[in-house]
């Protein structure tokens, strides 16, 4: 580079120009020195492309992170919102041997239509209940390609405490449950399974000896943690009358009357309170036994949440390692790059350039490679982040916070791992800059 165009930003404006312009020959100043950190690394492409490669992995490694931890938290939202907040799950914990299963008989009757009876009328604010019986069946037509799907016997409130939204046709009501009809709705994979694409109401299946007219299919629904093991996209729906009736469980010897009691609550309920109740009336029905658990949904899923955030900060610190290692690697090539111009140096501090001017030159340059690159990065996390979409199913988020905390801490870096080198080639003696071979 000629000298004349390293020493033009340090030149002072000329007599009088210098009390009134000094703004703007400032900005001059700053403009300059940014053309000339510009031409000094692109004179060195190669080199510079590989030291902006940290960032560009680095930032678009956080803001892919950030957008899967911001799907996760939305999802978890939304599950809330359909599940609802105020629901309890009472499950019945099935024996694993006849010899426990008698020892339990002893003191507890299990979970039955009792503890319904008494859950209902003891609980506070009960909007909406539903005992529910749960079997794989024996043998299913039109057989499915994969695992037999989930049969619950359930009564028509059910769809209520759930959020069930159907996709065609009806959910079974309470004629049908006074009548044990046997009719099913069927959740969207189950239907899929067994009767294709294709319509489906009015159609037969047959588990267990019996023949079912299908009545309605369902939406997609959110899967809920902690609901027994049922997955409600994967099941076949029945009133529970016709169940109890119609239905042989092979493994009905060691499990209880019900495999479990589904509660809404009205939206003023203390859930913890009701679910404190609930534990207390069976431990006292069930006299001590451990045969049963009591599910709060909106407490799996803080925790869930919580274990999500976790998640989420671990995989954006090891992330944020590769900013590390890009601001690393952006300190190694400005210093190397201080030791192939400590002659350029020298000429500038001898023909009156101050240390300023040398720190700032140098730091430009380090700041310009964290700019492009988190500039490029943010770009790389956006498709990465639709990318993992796409690939994995997971739903992702890019909002503007995680892109402009990813970009700040970029520039940031460059500062930070910049300074170090332009202070040391602001330190340099003139004179021994000058004798530098």
């Amino acid at each position: 580079m000629s000298p004349q165009g390293v020493l033009g930003p340090s030149n002072p404006p000329p007599g009088g120009a210098v009390g009134a312009g000094r703004p703007a020959a400032s900005w001059r100043r700053y403009l300059g020195d940014l053309a000339l950190a510009g031409e000094n690394l692109a004179a060195q492409k190669v080199r510079t492309a590989l030291t902006a490669l940290g960032m560009i992995f680095g930032v678009g490694a956080v803001i892919g992170m950030l957008a899967i931890g911001a799907g996760a938290r939305q999802q978890s939202l939304e599950m809330i919102a359909r599940m609802g907040l105020h629901n309890l799950l009472v499950n019945s914990i099935p024996a694993t041997s006849q010899a426990q299963l008698q020892r339990r008989r002893r003191l507890s009757h299990g979970l039955d239509d009792s503890d319904l009876r008494v859950l209902q009328a003891d609980v506070p604010s009960v909007r909406w209940i539903s005992p529910r019986r749960e079997m794989r069946p024996q043998g299913l037509l039109p057989a499915p390609s994969g695992p037999l799907p989930e049969v619950l016997g359930v009564v028509p409130a059910y769809a209520r405490i759930h959020g069930l939204r159907l996709a065609s046709g009806r959910f079974f009501d309470a004629t049908d449950q006074a009548a044990g009809a046997a009719v099913c709705v069927l959740g969207s994979a189950a239907k899929v399974e067994l009767l294709g694409y294709g319509p489906a109401l009015g159609k037969y299946l047959k588990f267990n000896s019996a023949w079912w007219r299908v009545v309605g299919v369902l939406r997609q629904q959110a899967q809920l943690p902690g609901s027994g093991g049922a997955d409600l996209n994967d099941a076949i729906y029945t009133p529970i009358s016709a169940f109890q009736y119609r239905v042989w469980d092979a493994n009905f010897s060691f499990k209880d009357p019900l495999d479990g009691i589904d509660i809404a609550l009205g939206s003023s309920a203390n859930v913890t309170r009701a679910a404190a109740v609930a534990r207390a009336i069976l431990n006292s029905t069930h006299h001590g036994v451990a045969d049963f658990r009591v599910v709060v949904p909106a407490a799996l899923l803080a925790e869930q949440a919580r274990t999500q955030r976790i998640f989420t900060l671990v995989m954006v610190a090891i992330a944020a390692i590769s900013l590390l290692v890009g601001g690393i690697g952006i300190m190694n090539i400005v210093l190397a790059t201080v030791l192939e111009r400590t002659r350029e140096i020298g000429v500038r501090r001898a023909t009156g350039a101050t240390r300023g001017d040398i720190l700032r030159q140098f730091l430009i340059e380090s700041v310009l490679i964290s700019f492009t690159g988190g500039a490029i990065g943010v770009g790389f996390g956006v498709a990465l982040s639709r990318l993992i979409a796409w690939a994995a199913g997971w739903e992702t988020i890019v909002n503007g916070g995680s892109i402009a905390i990813a970009f700040g801490v970029s520039v940031a870096v460059g500062v930070i791992f910049g300074l170090y080198p332009a202070r040391q080639a602001a330190r340099i003696h003139p004179i021994d800059a000058l004798r530098y071979e």
